[in-house]
């Protein structure tokens, strides 16, 4: 068996940093994905892949907050060139998102750090492709912001990210579930994980501030899941 590529450095600029600790995630690997399926069926699932096929023949893919890494190998399975670097905070997880790709152990590299501090190696081939799914809902809307306005300025001309998030619906009955749901969520990954931030970031404004442009978008059970394809600025 090809042994998987692991960059799997903790980026320096964690050190003395002021922020608070990550969350913990390495608890919930072997248990992950039957909450998921339990609280909400294939939804998640579909609203991960639903953007799949905008990657075409792009080389260079950055995979965020994978967790266990059920996209990364789909990903990697579907384009026979393309390369994945795959950051998370969690060890466990990346351990489980390497099992679950050895397939394609050649062209997958991961790392652990903390992508509120994290920041683009300059040796490293700008991404094409940006993936982050129920990831952004770690983070505060600054910190949002922020990592926005770094790969900005470090993926490739005309790149694309894939975003799958939890939304609370404008109007209808499903705005009257979410917001107790998301709150509900919220605390039990507070308790889970040490999960910080408490409701879900404004990123769409974060990533329009930072010179993103929704390009697509698809709404998931009525509202509460939405996947969304964004373009990096123009150069």
């Amino acid at each position: 068996m090809r042994r998987i590529q692991e960059a799997d450095r903790i980026s320096s600029a964690e050190s003395g940093s002021s922020k608070s600790a990550p969350p913990d995630f390495d608890n919930l690997v072997q248990v992950y994905r039957w909450m998921e399926y339990s609280s909400f069926g294939p939804y998640l699932e579909r609203c991960r892949f639903w953007f799949l096929g905008a990657v075409g023949e792009r080389r260079h893919a950055l995979v965020l907050g994978d967790g266990d890494g059920r996209f990364t190998a789909r990903l990697l399975a579907q384009s026979p060139d393309l390369r994945v670097h795959a950051i998370d905070g969690s060890a466990g997880m990346l351990a489980a998102l390497r099992r679950r790709a050895r397939r394609y152990a050649d062209r997958l590299t991961t790392e652990q750090a903390d992508l509120r501090r994290w920041w683009p190696a300059a040796q490293t081939a700008a991404p094409e492709i940006i993936v982050s799914h129920f990831f952004l809902d770690c983070l505060t809307t600054e910190e949002v912001a922020a990592l926005a306005t770094r790969l900005a300025g470090s993926c490739a001309p005309n790149a694309l990210w894939l975003v799958s998030e939890f939304a609370i619906p404008v109007t209808g009955w499903m705005q009257r579930v979410a917001r107790p749901l998301i709150t509900l969520l919220y605390r039990a990954f507070r308790l889970l994980t040490n999960l910080g931030p408490q409701r879900l970031p404004d990123y769409a404004a974060a990533l329009e501030a930072s010179g993103w442009r929704l390009e697509a978008e698809r709404q998931h059970l009525h509202g509460l899941l939405v996947s969304q394809l964004w373009r990096a600025p123009k150069s």
